[in-house]
This record gives structure tokens, sequence and C-alpha cells, in this order.
């Protein structure tokens, strides 16, 4: 087995929870657009639509407030694990939804579950990897992600040849399947280094060290080393500051919690995972009918989705995160331009 393989394994395993978000994110597009859907749930008008789309978001907000303090009181892995099984509560509330309370409040379930792993586990993932490779094992989460869109954009295409109500319900209930493996995978993973040694687990947390990095050598000299920086930067922390979220808008960590919310408040205000969820409603107005054609071209999406992120993968250790950053900001600006261009000129059509 190659050194790589113990990390690539954990962080992998850990990814399933971007699976996870990204079918969460993808699932509802195509389904708002079958027929079926809407005839079984009495023609939800915008206002209904938009209150079905938002429940996921306003229980991921709450899930990623909590996520943090369980993450420090219970573990990283053991609140994955919980995500994953109220992630399982939340489709199964979905798959058998008969009223559009019962689907709004199983989004909102699956919005907690996704709250909890899009903050944990690249948080897990960090915490395992080697320095040298951590924007690598990190960035598995995001190409995950990728995945579950792609994969919730090819089942919608699937089942809208499906005639009946198992078109909308089997791709809500499917997602209990990598919600279970995820929860089962995780108990054969290791706790977080760090969280050992913050709760004063030293030998566990060199036994994990050992695992991950010198095929179980715990008294390997980097095993001991790391270990020892662990240490020292925990108690750094436990002497210099306080855990609070009060303390992340005090100085000196004030710019760096801007920075870190600025750029992912920024991505989101791209209007990108919008552009997933009512890209239906686009393709339907530039012309495509069928919802066979629409999600075929919603899978197109997807995929797209998930080569583009190979590069970043790939090199992101070796371009640094600033440069790739910029990359992917200047590809938007562009494709963005794009798109505007080709509807404003479809518009114009006579």
């Amino acid at each position: 087995m190659s050194r790589k393989a113990p990390k690539y394994v954990v962080s992998s395993v850990a990814a399933l929870g971007g699976l996870l978000f990204g079918y969460d994110i993808g699932i509802m597009s195509s389904i708002l657009q079958m027929e079926l859907f809407i005839e079984y749930f009495d023609s939800p008008g915008p206002l209904a639509t938009g209150v079905i789309v938002s429940s996921l978001t306003i229980g991921c907000f709450i899930g990623s407030l909590l996520s943090a303090p369980l993450a420090d009181r219970f573990s990283r892995k053991r609140t994955i694990m919980l995500g994953a099984l109220v992630c399982t509560i939340g489709s199964a509330i979905q798959f058998g939804s008969i009223n559009r309370a019962m689907l709004i409040a199983g989004r909102f379930v699956n919005g907690l579950a996704v709250g909890f792993l899009s903050s944990v586990v690249p948080m897990y993932q960090s915490e395992t990897a080697p320095p040298e490779n951590r924007g690598r094992m990190v960035s598995l989460q995001q190409w995950a992600i990728t995945w579950g869109i792609f994969l919730a954009f090819g089942i919608d295409y699937g089942c809208s040849f499906i005639k009946g109500p198992k078109q909308f319900r089997l791709p809500l209930g499917l997602q209990i399947v990598p919600s279970i493996i995820l929860l089962f995978t995780m108990v054969l993973m290791p706790f977080s280094p760090r969280w050992l040694v913050a709760h004063n687990y030293i030998s566990d947390a060199r036994r994990v060290l050992g695992r991950l990095r010198t095929y179980g050598h715990a008294s390997a000299p980097e095993v001991q080393e790391e270990l020892r920086l662990i240490h020292e930067t925990i108690v750094h922390e436990r002497e210099t500051m306080h855990s609070s979220y009060w303390d992340l808008l005090k100085y000196p960590n004030r710019r760096r919690t801007f920075l870190g919310c600025g750029m992912q408040f920024m991505q989101q205000f791209t209007g990108i995972n919008t552009l997933m969820l009512y890209a239906p409603t686009i393709f339907r107005d530039i012309g495509l009918n069928s919802i066979q054609s629409i999600a075929l071209c919603q899978a197109i999406n997807g995929l797209v989705n998930v080569i583009s992120t190979i590069p970043a993968i790939l090199w992101i250790d070796r371009w640094g995160r600033r440069p790739t950053l910029l990359v992917g900001t200047i590809c938007i600006i562009l494709f963005y331009l794009v798109l505007s261009l080709l509807m404003l000129t479809q518009m114009d059509a006579p």
C-alpha cells in the first residue's frame, strides 16, 4: 500500500459529507419542474417554492452554529457521524412527505446535517492530513460536493422517465444510502489527533499519527515532532485565547474572521447555488420544454462542475491558495458574462 493511502482513505470517507451536501443542493432543481411533483404538492407558487428551497439553507445556518461546540466537546468524528444520522432522518422524512409542511421539515432537518458536515468535515480532514498535502486533502470535500450535485442531476434525469410518485420520491430517498455509508464507515476512522491532544489523550494521539503517517510506527521521529507541534500550539492557544464566537471579532482574529467569512460569503453571493437550483427554469426560458431534456442539461452541467474541480485538487498545494482563488474568480466573471450575453440574445430573438 502507498504511503499516501491512509490519509487519502480518511479524507475520502469524511468527504462523503460533502457528497451529501452537493446532493441536497442539486436534487430539488429538476424535481421542482416535474409535473407529478407539482400536481402532488398542489402547484406550489413562487413563495412556496422559495420556502421549500430555502428551508435547507436555514437548517444549514443553524447547524453550522452548533457544529463548532459539538466538534470541540464530542470530537470531529462523532459530530460527522451525528450529521450522517440526522441526514438519514431528514431524507426519510422527505421520502415519505405527504404535504408541503412535511417536505419543508425534511429539508430543514437535512439542512441541520449539512451545517454539521460542511463545517466539521474540512476541519477533520485538515487535522488528519499532513501539512504538505493539507490543501489537497481538504479540497476533496469540494470535489465530493460537485459529485453530489452531478449524481443528483443524473438521478433526476433517470427518474424523469418514471411514471407515478416514485418519479420524485426516489431521488429524495436515495440520499439515505450515502448517509448510512458515511455513518458506518466513520466508525472505522480515527479521531482527530488535535482533538485527542486537546483532551489529554496523548498516547491515543501518538498512535493515530503513527497510523496516518508511518504505518503504525508511533515512535517514529516525524510522529514525535508533529505531536510536539500540536501540543505546543494547543498550549499557546489556551494561554493567549478564549474559545468563544466574540473572540473572533477581537484583535488579532478580527481580520482573519472577516477575510475567511468574506471569501465564503462572496463565493455564495456569486449566485452559483441559486443558478444550480434554478437552472431548469433558465433552460425552460431558453426553449427546452420536456423535463427529460431539462434534466439532461442539468446532468451535463453537473459533470462540467466535477471536471472543473480537478485542477484545483491536483495543483492547489503547488499553485498556492491565493492564485487558485484568483483563477477561479476570473473564470466565474468570464462565464457569467457569456451566460448573460447568450440569455440576452435569446430574449431579443423573434
